[in-house]
Formats: C-alpha cells, structure tokens, sequence
C-alpha cells in the first residue's frame, strides 16, 4: 500500500534560486503528474513537501528520513522522482538513487542515476545526466555540479536539438556540439563551450576553442548573432557582417549590423522594436559609402490599435540613392522612387473609414521629384447596408483627396457611389439584377495641361455625374448527365442604360484613378469598367456572354465563358487613348470578343486561359494562360502572357496631341508589345522543397531571370540555398548573379554565405 505523506523536508524544497539546466540525451521516460488532491502552495523553504511512496522509513538516531519505491515528490510546480529518496537531516543533504526525474517550473526535465542537493538546491551533484531544455534543446553530460544556485558546470557535455532516433537510439544526431567542459549560468542564461567541437552525422567538422549561445528557454538576450560572409558580389565584391543584438529592456530592442565589403566603403545598419500595449514600432536605417558617395536610408512602420473599433499608424521609407539600395540589396529591387504614408482607419458593423497622406521620394534623375504627387490627405469611406424592405441592399463609396505636384496636375475631388441591388429569381429560375448606381465628383485643378493629363485647359472648376440604371439577367439550363456528372448552360445579358453626361472624353477632368483598365471577362459586366471615379462609361450599352459548366462526376471539371459589349455611342464613349487597344475600336458598335476556359480533367492537371480578340480581322490583343500539372511531389505550372500595348508607358510623356483620336507616334513604347512566358517546377517531398521558376521576354528574345531554391527542414536543422540570375538591367547594371546558402541551427543560431 502506497503511502501519502506531508514531511517538513526543508532540503527537498525546491529553491527559487534557478532551474537544474543539466544534460538530455536518449529516450524521454514519462513522468507521472501529481495527484489530483494536491494542494497548490507558493514555494517556500518553510512550506513541506508532499511526496508519495511505497515504504517511508525514519532512522531517529541517524537523523535519515528514506522514501523507496516509486518515490515522488512535489512543492507547488517543483517535481522530483525516483527510485529512492533518503534525506539526511544532521547533514542538509538529500540523495535520489534510480531513475531520478526532476521538472523544473517553467517545463525543463532533468534525468539522471544519482542526484544530491542540499541547501535547497543551490549546491548539488549529479550523475548520468540527460535533460530536456526549452524549445527542443537537449543536453547530456557524465556528470554536473551546482554552486550557489547559479552556475552548473559539465564534464563531458554534448548539447542539440535532435530528436534521437527511436529506433537507434545510438546514432548519432545530425548535429551535435561536444565540449570537454560546459558551464550554463542561470543568472545570466547563457551556455558556454570549452574545447568543443561541432559535429554533424557523427563526424566532428568544425573546432572552437570557446563559444557561447543563449539558453533555448530565454527568448530575447543581448550578444553577437551568427555572421554572414560572402566570397563575391555583384556590387559588393567579398564581404561580412557579424549583428550584434542587444536587449534594451523588456518592450524594446536594437540590432547592430556592420558590413565590411571588398568593392565599396562599408555599411552600419540599425534595427530597432519596441512593443506597447497597443502595437509596436519597428525601424531601421543604415549609412554607407557606396560608389564613393554617402548614402543611407531609414524606414519606420508603426501600428497601434486605439480601440475595437479605431486603429492607426505610418510607414515611412525615405533614402538617397537607388544605386545604395540595389549595391547592399536593402530591397529586393532598387525603386526609383519611395513613398510614405500616415494613416487612421475604422471598422464598424458594414463600414470602413479610413484617413491617409502620402508623399514620394524621388531617388535618381530618371523622375524628376517635381512631378510625384503629395497626397495631402486622402478619405475614404465604405458602407454595406442590411437589406431593405424590398430585398434591396445600399452600398455607399466615397473618395475625397488633395493632390499637389509642384510640375504636373495639382487636384482636389469630391467623389461618392451610391448603389442598390436588388437580386431574385424569376418563375422559370432565371436570375436578375436590378441596379441603380449614381457616381458624382467635383474637382478644382490646376496645370491640368501638364502631366499626367495633358488636357486642353491649364485650371478647372468643375463637376461631372452619370446615373446609370442596369438589369442582368442569366438562365441557367441545368441537365443531369447521370455517370457523365452536370452539365450547365447560362446565357448571361445585361442592360445598362446611363446618359453621357459622364463622357470619359471630357479632357478637362483630372484622371487620378482612371488611367487604365484591361477588358476581359474580369470586367466585361462591370457599370464602369475604369474602376475610379475620374472616368465613366456612359451611353447606353449592352453586355452578353454564354456560360457553360460541366462537372463529371469524378470531380473533373470544364468551365467556360465567351462575350462581348456593345455601345450605342461610338465616337464620344471612351477616352481616345485607349482606342482601339482596350477593346473597343473607334467606330464600331461591337467591342472584342473575350472569353475565358477552364479545365481540371484530373486532380493533377489544371489550366486557365482568358483572351482578348477583334471580331473582326480575329488579331488577338490580349491573352494569358496558366496551368498547373502534376502533385506536390513534382508540380510543374507554366505561364504565358501577351498585350498588345505596355500600359505602363501610356502617361509618361504627351504622346496625345489635344484634340486627335490617336497618338501621333505609334512607334513610341506604349505599342510595343507585352510577349512573355514563364516556367516554374516545384517538388515538395519529405523534409525537402525545391522549386525553379525562369521568365522569358519573347519579343525581344531576351531571358528576363531565373530562380532556384533548395530548402530542408526537420526539427532541428534547416538548410537553404538560393540561386538566382537576372538578366536585365536596374540603373545600369548588367544584371546580377545571387547565391545564399543559409544553416540554421535551432536554438543555437544560422549562417549565411552568400
């Protein structure tokens, strides 16, 4: 019969002093849990010990309490087990024999054959030592000592994070750090090795005569993290870093990163956190000689949240150089420009309101900083009714903003959208949507000749609004095909009738959020496929398609979709500059065609593919394609893309002259063609994932870049490799080549070589 007993054992309290950080290696022996009956108490030298066994004797005339078999032992979150527990009162000295358990209050489990503490657990010695730390980490050691409760020195220790291996419990980890000597401050929360070697597989790889790593239990303490080193870069020649982190106090810290370089003057970069109840801030800044010239950078982001409803911040990015940005690789690409912003949004039941102001920084002479715009400040609303009376539902959008640019359109607009939809559903199933829809916006500008608008007046007071009512209407045939799944058929028509007094041709209107749009099946059923407020489609005009389904009855799919748009107003509807590349050629009523498929035959092969062609001569001006083929152990997904014009250099310069219908110059880079494919390949197969992924410029013939990327993975170690080559050119260069290849240790730390 085991026995339950309540002993004032003082030396078998366990003192606050620090856990017992000693040695783990070999199988975990479960450790049994209090009784349910035990009594919480704060630890205390003065408070007893609870313990359990299946014989207790006392020997009055030696002063020798001994708990054997199954002996356990407890104060509060302290635990001890073993075989035998004896305590020797005339000498403070308390002895566990077999199979000794010890778990320490924040989760640490100590195993070992023999242990005696005395003085609460400052002093003690223990033998045969393996031990579970925080976050995986493992330490073994022959034997341990502990002085004052403050330091545990080791013989013979071997510290990592690997699980051992079940099955061979012998092997030898993949990584290991073996020491002659150790020592693990439980003031200071370090370990540190003497003579040790860095092993991996069992084949020592690496000696240092010292080193020292952070407890796994402390997550944040201040030191030197892992170096860099790089044999050569493209802008950098060789180089190093080695950061030094450093803990300010419990909210905040601060990393130190100097970087020495073969090709240019060096770096010193700073990161600093800090955390509040409320949210935290993060910086970083650095300052370096690059091509001979000072440059330097600082980026801040704030976040904090006011309260359920309200939260707010900034995101600041402002530097010198382009060039400094690409050399030190502080982004992924040199930008030409950075932008900052300050912003306070909110969220209610159904609606969202959010206040910004940003500015832009130019950072080399290919933009001129005279013609960015300073939004100062911008609003934004959204709001999302319940439905209504009439099965209706009223959304509510509106934009106002202050645009300031010193050399270029200067504006201010008013803007909203009010919308109502109501859907239902006819005798015969056809669906409807009725929906009326008014868009307004007042504007003051000026310098509206001058980019990005070039319109043919210099200031504007002025206001433009279009009501627009739209019916859409599908009816979707339905058949069940029995074994060959469902089969789908959905004509799809809407009606949209709207006056002009929204013309998208009025060119004395500032266009911010207008300036563009492709049309495809994404927006052949929008009310105004500008998407901003700045331009409208007006008229009447009329949307159709055919939609057809079938889903096998295997899960196999086939989705399509084919449409176009026709326009009552040929001459004045869209804005000349998007004629007849955006899908609507001047002087027909009919746009392109465009439609979309889909295809899943199986669960390993899916494709996708939307196109853009003129009815008339069958020139295609748009097409894109993805497909994705094979399962995660191999997957291969190829793409292709191809426009007919770049809009990204519609608005650069006046390619327009006032008052023609198509640019003057049709050579100019707006109308070189967008002709590109893509190859990406993934395979993802145990702890291991690989993945290359290479772009192709088709009509200049020229390979853009290419990516690979190698990473494992497994509970103690990662690996990654990267190699990546670019092939065109950012201000300047002839490209780059990159390869990093990073090793992660888990709890000790990771180095990178690049």
């Amino acid at each position: 019969m085991r026995r339950h007993n309540y002993l004032k054992l003082g030396l078998l309290t366990f003192a606050a002093a620090g856990p017992l950080t000693l040695g783990a290696a070999g199988p975990v022996t479960p450790v049994t849990k209090p009784p349910e009956t035990t009594h919480v108490t704060p630890v205390s030298g003065n408070l007893p010990v609870t313990f359990l066994a299946d014989r207790v004797t006392y020997d009055k005339i030696a002063g020798i309490v001994t708990a054997e078999g199954h002996v356990q032992a407890w104060q509060n979150d302290h635990y001890l087990a073993a075989d035998e527990v004896t305590f020797d009162r005339s000498t403070d000295v308390a002895a566990a024999r077999g199979h000794v358990v010890i778990v320490e209050p924040d989760g640490q489990i100590v195993f070992g054959d023999y242990a005696e503490v005395s003085q609460g657990m400052k002093n003690g010695i223990i033998k045969g030592m393996r031990s579970l730390l925080a976050n995986g980490g493992k330490l073994a050691a022959n034997g341990a000592r502990r002085t004052e409760g403050k330091l545990n020195e080791l013989a013979r220790g071997v510290y990592s994070s690997c699980d051992i291996c079940r099955l061979d419990p012998d092997r030898a980890p993949e990584w290991q750090i073996r020491a002659d000597h150790m020592t693990q401050d439980l003031e200071a929360k370090r370990i540190e090795f003497y003579d040790a070697w860095l092993d991996a597989w069992g084949f020592p790889v690496f000696w240092f005569p010292w080193m020292s790593t952070t407890d796994p239990s402390v997550r944040r303490q201040s030191g030197f993290l892992p170096p860099s080193i790089g044999a050569s870069s493209e802008h950098l020649g060789a180089f190093a870093s080695i950061p030094y982190f450093w803990v300010l106090d419990e909210q905040s810290d601060l990393t130190l990163t100097p970087n020495v370089n073969a090709d240019q003057g060096g770096q010193l970069q700073a990161e600093y956190r800090r955390w509040f109840n409320e949210g935290r801030i993060d910086l970083s800044g650095g300052i370096a000689s690059d091509e001979d010239k000072l440059a330097g950078y600082v980026f801040a982001k704030a976040n904090f949240t006011w309260n359920d409803t309200w939260r707010y911040g900034a995101n600041i990015n402002l530097g010198n150089s382009a060039v400094y940005l690409r050399d030190y690789m502080i982004t992924p690409f040199a930008f030409n420009f950075l932008g900052s912003s300050v912003f306070i949004e909110g969220f209610g039941f159904g609606s969202y309101a959010k206040l910004d102001a940003s500015i832009y920084q130019a950072l080399n002479g290919t933009i001129s900083q005279s013609t960015l715009p300073y939004v100062l400040p911008r609003f934004q609303y959204n709001y999302l009714g319940e439905p209504d009376l009439w099965g209706g539902r009223l959304s509510v959008d509106t934009m106002a903003y202050n645009v300031f640019r010193e050399a270029g359109t200067s504006d201010q607009r008013l803007a909203g959208r009010f919308t109502w939809d109501r859907p239902f559903t006819g005798i015969l199933g056809e669906q409807y949507k009725v929906t009326a829809q008014v868009t307004a916006a007042a504007y003051q500008a000026s310098q509206l000749n001058l980019e990005p608008d070039y319109g043919s007046v210099a200031t504007a007071t002025t206001s433009h609004a279009q009501p627009q009512v739209a019916v859409r209407v599908s009816w979707p045939f339905v058949r069940d095909a029995g074994s060959l799944g469902t089969q789908l058929i959905e004509p799809i028509v809407q009606l949209i009738g709207a006056p002009q007094s929204g013309n998208s041709l009025h060119d004395h209107l500032p266009n911010e959020d207008s300036l563009d749009y492709e049309f495809t099946d994404t927006t052949l059923f929008s009310l105004n496929r500008f998407g901003g407020y700045d331009r409208f489609d007006g008229g009447a005009r009329a949307n159709f398609a055919l939609h057809g389904n079938w889903t096998f009855a295997g899960g196999q799919q086939l989705d399509g979709l084919v449409g176009a748009s026709a326009i009552q107003h040929i001459d004045t509807n869209l804005y000349p500059q998007f004629q007849p590349w955006n899908g609507f050629d001047r002087g027909k009523h009919l746009s392109d065609v465009v439609g979309r498929v889909s295809l899943v035959p199986n669960k390993w092969v899916d494709f996708t593919a939307r196109a853009r062609v003129d009815h008339s001569n069958g020139d295609v001006h748009f097409a894109d394609a993805v497909m994705g083929i094979g399962r995660p152990i191999l997957r291969l997904n190829p793409g292709y893309v191809y426009g007919s014009t770049n809009p990204y250099d519609l608005y650069t310069f006046n390619y327009f002259t006032p008052g023609a219908l198509l640019p003057t110059n049709r050579n100019i880079s707006f109308f070189q063609p967008r002709n590109e494919a893509s190859l990406g390949l993934s395979s993802h197969f145990g702890h291991t994932t690989l993945s290359f992924d290479i772009r192709q410029n088709l009509q200049s013939g020229q390979t853009d870049g290419w990516n690979s990327h190698a990473h494992w993975e497994d509970e103690c170690t990662a690996l990654d490799m990267l190699l990546a080559q670019r092939y065109t050119s950012i201000l300047g260069d002839h490209g780059t080549t990159t390869i990093l290849f990073t090793i992660t240790l888990k709890t000790v730390g990771q180095i990178g070589i690049t």
